[in-house]
Protein backbone atom coordinates (compact mmCIF):
# COMPACT_ATOMS: atom_id res chain seq x y z
CA UNK A 1 0.00 0.00 0.00
CA UNK A 2 2.84 2.37 0.92
CA UNK A 3 4.56 1.66 -2.40
CA UNK A 4 1.35 2.34 -4.32
CA UNK A 5 0.76 5.60 -2.43
CA UNK A 6 4.34 6.65 -3.11
CA UNK A 7 3.86 5.91 -6.81
CA UNK A 8 0.67 7.96 -6.96
CA UNK A 9 2.32 10.89 -5.22
CA UNK A 10 5.30 10.64 -7.55
CA UNK A 11 2.97 10.59 -10.55
CA UNK A 12 1.19 13.71 -9.26
CA UNK A 13 4.52 15.51 -8.87
CA UNK A 14 5.49 14.59 -12.43
CA UNK A 15 2.15 15.84 -13.79
CA UNK A 16 2.40 19.10 -11.86
CA UNK A 17 6.03 19.58 -12.88
CA UNK A 18 5.08 18.91 -16.49
CA UNK A 19 2.34 21.53 -16.29
CA UNK A 20 4.72 24.09 -14.83
CA UNK A 21 7.29 23.32 -17.50
CA UNK A 22 4.77 23.93 -20.29
CA UNK A 23 3.88 27.33 -18.89
CA UNK A 24 7.52 28.05 -18.16
CA UNK A 25 8.39 27.65 -21.86
CA UNK A 26 7.00 31.13 -22.46
CA UNK A 27 9.84 33.64 -22.50
CA UNK A 28 10.25 37.35 -23.37
CA UNK A 29 13.24 36.39 -25.57
CA UNK A 30 11.49 33.55 -27.40
CA UNK A 31 11.94 35.15 -30.86
CA UNK A 32 15.33 36.78 -30.26
CA UNK A 33 17.11 34.43 -32.67
CA UNK A 34 14.29 33.10 -34.87
CA UNK A 35 12.64 36.47 -35.60
CA UNK A 36 14.60 39.32 -34.00
CA UNK A 37 12.41 41.99 -35.62
CA UNK A 38 9.13 40.45 -34.37
CA UNK A 39 8.50 42.90 -31.54
CA UNK A 40 9.33 45.97 -33.62
CA UNK A 41 7.11 44.78 -36.48
CA UNK A 42 4.13 44.32 -34.15
CA UNK A 43 4.77 47.65 -32.45
CA UNK A 44 4.94 49.49 -35.79
CA UNK A 45 1.64 47.92 -36.87
CA UNK A 46 -0.07 48.85 -33.61
CA UNK A 47 1.27 52.43 -33.73
CA UNK A 48 0.00 52.91 -37.27
CA UNK A 49 -3.43 51.52 -36.39
CA UNK A 50 -3.80 53.71 -33.30
CA UNK A 51 -2.62 56.78 -35.21
CA UNK A 52 -5.37 56.10 -37.74
CA UNK A 53 -8.00 55.42 -35.05
CA UNK A 54 -7.21 55.91 -31.36
CA UNK A 55 -10.00 53.51 -30.37
CA UNK A 56 -8.10 50.64 -31.97
CA UNK A 57 -5.81 50.40 -28.94
CA UNK A 58 -8.73 49.36 -26.76
CA UNK A 59 -9.94 46.95 -29.43
CA UNK A 60 -6.59 45.16 -29.64
CA UNK A 61 -6.38 44.92 -25.87
CA UNK A 62 -9.88 43.45 -25.76
CA UNK A 63 -9.01 40.85 -28.40
CA UNK A 64 -6.30 39.47 -26.14
CA UNK A 65 -8.67 39.35 -23.14
CA UNK A 66 -11.42 37.62 -25.09
CA UNK A 67 -8.96 35.17 -26.59
CA UNK A 68 -7.38 34.12 -23.29
CA UNK A 69 -10.67 33.68 -21.43
CA UNK A 70 -11.89 31.09 -23.95
CA UNK A 71 -9.83 27.91 -23.74
CA UNK A 72 -6.59 29.81 -23.19
CA UNK A 73 -4.41 32.29 -25.08
CA UNK A 74 -4.34 30.39 -28.37
CA UNK A 75 -5.52 32.83 -31.04
CA UNK A 76 -8.86 31.01 -31.34
CA UNK A 77 -10.83 34.27 -31.40
CA UNK A 78 -9.24 35.10 -34.75
CA UNK A 79 -10.57 32.02 -36.55
CA UNK A 80 -13.43 32.46 -39.03
CA UNK A 81 -16.29 29.95 -39.03
CA UNK A 82 -15.81 26.94 -41.29
CA UNK A 83 -17.51 23.64 -42.08
CA UNK A 84 -16.16 22.06 -38.90
CA UNK A 85 -17.03 24.65 -36.25
CA UNK A 86 -18.78 27.89 -35.44
CA UNK A 87 -16.13 30.20 -34.04
CA UNK A 88 -15.99 32.82 -31.32
CA UNK A 89 -16.44 35.95 -33.42
CA UNK A 90 -20.21 35.54 -33.52
CA UNK A 91 -20.64 34.58 -29.86
CA UNK A 92 -22.92 36.90 -27.87
CA UNK A 93 -20.13 38.82 -26.07
CA UNK A 94 -18.19 39.25 -29.33
CA UNK A 95 -20.70 39.81 -32.14
CA UNK A 96 -20.76 43.43 -33.37
CA UNK A 97 -18.25 44.14 -30.62
CA UNK A 98 -14.77 42.66 -31.06
CA UNK A 99 -12.76 44.33 -33.79
CA UNK A 100 -9.21 44.87 -34.99
CA UNK A 101 -8.95 41.71 -37.09
CA UNK A 102 -7.64 43.61 -40.12
CA UNK A 103 -4.88 45.13 -37.99
CA UNK A 104 -3.81 41.65 -36.88
CA UNK A 105 -3.94 40.45 -40.50
CA UNK A 106 -1.63 43.27 -41.60
CA UNK A 107 0.84 42.61 -38.79
CA UNK A 108 0.83 38.88 -39.54
CA UNK A 109 1.51 39.56 -43.24
CA UNK A 110 4.57 41.62 -42.32
CA UNK A 111 5.82 38.92 -39.97
CA UNK A 112 5.38 36.23 -42.61
CA UNK A 113 7.61 38.25 -44.94
CA UNK A 114 10.28 38.71 -42.27
CA UNK A 115 10.19 35.19 -40.78
CA UNK A 116 7.68 32.75 -42.30
CA UNK A 117 5.80 30.40 -39.96
CA UNK A 118 7.61 31.58 -36.84
CA UNK A 119 5.44 34.06 -34.91
CA UNK A 120 2.04 32.83 -33.76
CA UNK A 121 -1.19 34.76 -33.98
CA UNK A 122 -1.68 34.21 -30.25
CA UNK A 123 1.63 35.95 -29.54
CA UNK A 124 0.70 38.80 -31.88
CA UNK A 125 -2.37 39.42 -29.71
CA UNK A 126 -0.30 39.41 -26.52
CA UNK A 127 2.29 41.84 -27.90
CA UNK A 128 -0.31 44.10 -29.52
CA UNK A 129 -2.23 44.34 -26.23
CA UNK A 130 0.91 45.44 -24.37
CA UNK A 131 1.91 47.93 -27.07
CA UNK A 132 -1.60 49.40 -27.21
CA UNK A 133 -1.57 50.07 -23.47
CA UNK A 134 1.92 51.59 -23.56
CA UNK A 135 1.20 53.79 -26.60
CA UNK A 136 -1.93 55.17 -24.91
CA UNK A 137 0.01 56.14 -21.79
CA UNK A 138 -0.19 52.99 -19.69
CA UNK A 139 2.46 50.66 -18.26
CA UNK A 140 4.99 48.62 -20.23
CA UNK A 141 5.81 45.03 -19.35
CA UNK A 142 7.83 42.19 -20.81
CA UNK A 143 5.49 39.90 -22.70
CA UNK A 144 6.20 36.20 -22.31
CA UNK A 145 6.15 34.57 -25.74
CA UNK A 146 6.13 31.14 -27.33
CA UNK A 147 2.40 30.42 -27.63
CA UNK A 148 1.16 28.39 -30.57
CA UNK A 149 -2.16 28.69 -32.36
CA UNK A 150 -5.23 26.51 -31.92
CA UNK A 151 -6.74 24.56 -34.79
CA UNK A 152 -10.31 25.21 -33.72
CA UNK A 153 -12.61 27.65 -31.92
CA UNK A 154 -15.85 27.38 -29.97
CA UNK A 155 -18.79 29.76 -30.00
CA UNK A 156 -20.35 27.80 -27.14
CA UNK A 157 -17.24 28.22 -24.97
CA UNK A 158 -17.15 31.96 -25.69
CA UNK A 159 -20.80 32.30 -24.70
CA UNK A 160 -20.10 30.41 -21.47
CA UNK A 161 -16.71 31.67 -20.33
CA UNK A 162 -16.60 35.38 -21.12
CA UNK A 163 -17.77 37.65 -18.25
CA UNK A 164 -20.81 39.74 -19.12
CA UNK A 165 -21.54 43.45 -18.63
CA UNK A 166 -24.42 42.61 -16.28
CA UNK A 167 -22.43 40.28 -14.01
CA UNK A 168 -22.52 40.96 -10.27
CA UNK A 169 -19.36 40.87 -8.17
CA UNK A 170 -19.62 37.22 -7.18
CA UNK A 171 -20.09 36.18 -10.81
CA UNK A 172 -17.08 38.26 -11.83
CA UNK A 173 -14.94 36.72 -9.11
CA UNK A 174 -16.00 33.23 -10.20
CA UNK A 175 -15.33 34.01 -13.86
CA UNK A 176 -11.78 35.14 -13.10
CA UNK A 177 -10.99 32.48 -10.51
CA UNK A 178 -11.74 29.74 -13.06
CA UNK A 179 -8.64 30.97 -14.88
CA UNK A 180 -6.52 31.26 -11.74
CA UNK A 181 -6.95 35.03 -11.52
CA UNK A 182 -7.39 36.63 -8.10
CA UNK A 183 -9.65 39.42 -6.88
CA UNK A 184 -6.72 41.82 -7.25
CA UNK A 185 -6.29 40.66 -10.85
CA UNK A 186 -10.02 41.20 -11.44
CA UNK A 187 -10.02 44.78 -10.14
CA UNK A 188 -6.72 45.71 -11.80
CA UNK A 189 -7.57 44.16 -15.18
CA UNK A 190 -11.01 45.79 -15.13
CA UNK A 191 -9.02 49.00 -15.39
CA UNK A 192 -8.66 48.20 -19.09
CA UNK A 193 -12.04 49.96 -19.29
CA UNK A 194 -10.19 53.23 -18.90
CA UNK A 195 -10.05 53.12 -22.71
CA UNK A 196 -12.58 52.14 -25.36
CA UNK A 197 -16.30 52.36 -26.05
CA UNK A 198 -19.40 50.30 -25.29
CA UNK A 199 -22.63 49.95 -27.26
CA UNK A 200 -25.98 51.22 -25.97
CA UNK A 201 -27.36 47.71 -25.87
CA UNK A 202 -24.66 46.77 -23.35
CA UNK A 203 -25.32 49.54 -20.81
CA UNK A 204 -29.02 50.31 -21.42
CA UNK A 205 -30.27 48.24 -18.49
CA UNK A 206 -27.89 50.02 -16.12
CA UNK A 207 -28.85 53.58 -16.99
CA UNK A 208 -32.59 52.87 -16.68
CA UNK A 209 -32.77 50.28 -13.91
CA UNK A 210 -29.62 50.29 -11.79
CA UNK A 211 -29.95 52.10 -8.41
CA UNK A 212 -26.18 52.27 -7.96
CA UNK A 213 -25.64 55.07 -10.48
CA UNK A 214 -25.28 58.84 -10.34
CA UNK A 215 -28.63 60.31 -11.42
CA UNK A 216 -27.24 63.08 -13.60
CA UNK A 217 -24.85 60.65 -15.26
CA UNK A 218 -27.73 58.29 -16.04
CA UNK A 219 -29.88 61.11 -17.47
CA UNK A 220 -27.09 62.33 -19.76
CA UNK A 221 -26.70 58.82 -21.18
CA UNK A 222 -30.46 58.34 -21.59
CA UNK A 223 -30.49 61.25 -24.07
CA UNK A 224 -28.35 59.17 -26.43
CA UNK A 225 -29.26 55.60 -25.48
CA UNK A 226 -33.05 55.34 -25.57
CA UNK A 227 -35.16 52.62 -23.98
CA UNK A 228 -35.47 51.04 -27.40
CA UNK A 229 -33.56 51.57 -30.62
CA UNK A 230 -30.15 53.19 -31.05
CA UNK A 231 -28.54 49.89 -30.08
CA UNK A 232 -25.28 50.71 -31.82
CA UNK A 233 -24.80 54.16 -30.29
CA UNK A 234 -21.50 54.05 -28.41
CA UNK A 235 -20.30 55.82 -25.29
CA UNK A 236 -16.83 55.87 -23.67
CA UNK A 237 -16.21 53.41 -20.85
CA UNK A 238 -14.27 56.27 -19.26
CA UNK A 239 -16.15 59.41 -20.24
CA UNK A 240 -13.28 61.71 -19.24
CA UNK A 241 -10.26 60.34 -21.13
CA UNK A 242 -11.42 57.46 -23.38
CA UNK A 243 -8.20 57.30 -25.41
CA UNK A 244 -5.75 57.72 -22.53
CA UNK A 245 -4.76 54.79 -20.31
CA UNK A 246 -4.99 56.30 -16.82
CA UNK A 247 -6.63 55.78 -13.42
CA UNK A 248 -9.79 57.83 -14.07
CA UNK A 249 -11.83 54.66 -14.55
CA UNK A 250 -11.53 54.16 -10.79
CA UNK A 251 -12.29 57.82 -10.04
CA UNK A 252 -15.52 57.35 -11.98
CA UNK A 253 -16.47 54.31 -9.91
CA UNK A 254 -16.06 56.33 -6.71
CA UNK A 255 -18.67 58.74 -8.11
CA UNK A 256 -21.00 55.92 -9.23
CA UNK A 257 -20.26 56.78 -12.85
CA UNK A 258 -19.13 53.41 -14.14
CA UNK A 259 -20.70 52.81 -17.55
CA UNK A 260 -21.30 49.08 -17.12
CA UNK A 261 -23.12 47.38 -14.29
CA UNK A 262 -20.17 44.97 -13.96
CA UNK A 263 -17.81 47.95 -13.55
CA UNK A 264 -19.80 49.55 -10.77
CA UNK A 265 -20.10 46.19 -8.99
CA UNK A 266 -16.46 46.64 -7.98
CA UNK A 267 -17.46 49.61 -5.84
CA UNK A 268 -20.77 49.40 -4.04
CA UNK A 269 -22.32 48.76 -0.64
CA UNK A 270 -20.33 48.30 2.54
CA UNK A 271 -16.62 47.68 2.76
CA UNK A 272 -15.30 44.90 0.53
CA UNK A 273 -11.76 44.02 -0.58
CA UNK A 274 -12.77 45.03 -4.13
CA UNK A 275 -13.95 48.42 -2.93
CA UNK A 276 -10.67 48.90 -1.09
CA UNK A 277 -8.69 48.17 -4.25
CA UNK A 278 -10.77 50.63 -6.28
CA UNK A 279 -9.95 53.34 -3.72
CA UNK A 280 -6.28 52.38 -3.81
CA UNK A 281 -6.03 52.62 -7.60
CA UNK A 282 -7.99 55.88 -7.67
CA UNK A 283 -5.41 57.35 -5.30
CA UNK A 284 -2.29 55.75 -6.74
CA UNK A 285 -1.86 55.38 -10.50
CA UNK A 286 1.52 53.69 -10.09
CA UNK A 287 -0.04 50.94 -7.96
CA UNK A 288 -2.70 50.40 -10.62
CA UNK A 289 -0.12 50.27 -13.42
CA UNK A 290 2.03 47.80 -11.48
CA UNK A 291 -0.84 45.45 -10.66
CA UNK A 292 -2.30 45.75 -14.16
CA UNK A 293 1.00 44.72 -15.74
CA UNK A 294 1.31 41.75 -13.36
CA UNK A 295 -2.28 40.75 -14.11
CA UNK A 296 -1.67 40.89 -17.86
CA UNK A 297 1.35 38.61 -17.62
CA UNK A 298 -0.66 36.23 -15.46
CA UNK A 299 -3.63 36.30 -17.84
CA UNK A 300 -1.36 35.76 -20.83
CA UNK A 301 -0.24 32.51 -19.23
CA UNK A 302 -3.71 30.91 -19.29
CA UNK A 303 -3.39 27.49 -20.93
CA UNK A 304 -0.97 28.42 -23.73
CA UNK A 305 -0.28 25.87 -26.44
CA UNK A 306 3.45 25.14 -26.56
CA UNK A 307 5.87 22.57 -27.92
CA UNK A 308 4.18 20.56 -30.65
CA UNK A 309 0.61 21.45 -29.65
CA UNK A 310 -1.37 23.48 -32.17
CA UNK A 311 0.50 25.18 -34.99
CA UNK A 312 1.87 28.49 -36.25
CA UNK A 313 -0.86 29.75 -38.55
CA UNK A 314 0.11 31.42 -41.81
CA UNK A 315 -3.25 33.20 -41.91
CA UNK A 316 -4.70 34.08 -38.51
CA UNK A 317 -8.25 33.58 -39.78
CA UNK A 318 -7.87 29.89 -40.65
CA UNK A 319 -5.86 26.82 -39.77
CA UNK A 320 -3.10 25.84 -42.19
Amino acid sequence: MATRTHFILLLMVVVIASSVQVHGNLSPTYYSSTCPKALSIVQAGVKAAIKKEARMGASLLRLHFHDCFVNGCDGSILLDDNANFKGEKTAGPNQNSVRGFNVVDNIKAQLEKACPRVVSCADILAIAARDSVAILGGPFWKVKLGRRDSLTASREAANTLLPGPNFNLSALISSFSVHGLSLKDLVALSGSHTIGLARCTVFRSRIYNDPNIDASFAKSLQKKCHKSGNDDVTEPLDFQTPTCFDKLYYDNLLKRKGLLHSDQELFKGSYTPAKSLVKKYAQDASAFFKDFAKGMVKMGNIKPLTGTAGEIRINCRKAN
